[in-house]
């Protein structure tokens, strides 16, 4: 449905049965360490000492992953701040450019109080359900797993997405979801230190266990 990375980081978090994102805090989140690690994989971001340092500072020719770049170079944070930064920047780029390539329809909302509401919802569900099966199918197998969908996984874990790694998943595929997430290690060591404490970050975002 889409070769990026963030894009099926998106559309594994889908929630087909409420017709919306998965909880648009943990979204955001994910999306921005999906992104990152995106960039890292293409070769643009590097690990120094812990700090994310941009390899290679030109287009790559996606407006998202340009406009995480973009940012990243302009500082230098931990994996894990720029994981924070930015999130919801990045969901909103995100499913603007998902309703870009067809993929998504997004409708502003008004909202009493605050910012407009986003009403999001996918073209194909079917091929949305197929793709969250399949990623699925992957943890409880036992054969390799292609990079993008290991990240995607290792993410969902540490995120929490229920209707992707259920709970019972978790627990009894531990050391493929640590397999996983050590792929990232060897990509970035500072972004596999983010994501393990993904979970103690979502919970301090949110004020609890509340959504956002």
């Amino acid at each position: 449905m889409t070769d990026t990375l963030y894009g099926r980081m998106y559309l594994a978090a889908y929630d087909t049965d409420a017709g919306a994102p998965y909880d648009r805090t943990r979204a955001g989140f994910l999306l921005r360490a999906a992104s990152l690690a995106e960039l890292a994989c293409l070769g643009r971001l590097a690990d120094t000492s812990g700090e994310v340092a941009v390899a290679d500072p030109g287009s790559t020719g996606d407006p998202v992953l340009d406009l995480v770049l973009s940012r990243v170079g302009a500082h230098r944070r931990t994996w894990k701040a720029w994981v924070r930064a930015d999130r919801r920047e990045t969901l909103d780029a995100v499913e603007d450019r998902l309703a870009a390539l067809g993929l998504i329809t997004v409708e502003e909302r008004p909202a009493f109080a605050r910012a407009a509401r986003r009403e999001v919802a996918v073209r194909d569900a079917a091929g949305v359900r197929a793709l969250q099966a399949r990623l699925t199918a992957l943890l409880r197998g036992s054969g390799p797993v292609e990079a993008y969908d290991a990240v995607v996984l290792a993410l969902a874990a540490a995120g929490r997405v229920r209707h992707l790694v259920p709970s019972a998943d978790a627990r009894a595929h531990r050391g493929r979801l640590d397999a996983m997430t050590g792929r990232l290690d060897a990509l970035a060591p500072g972004l596999g230190r983010a994501v393990r404490s993904l979970g103690t970050t979502l919970v301090a975002a949110q004020g609890g266990m509340g959504g956002g």
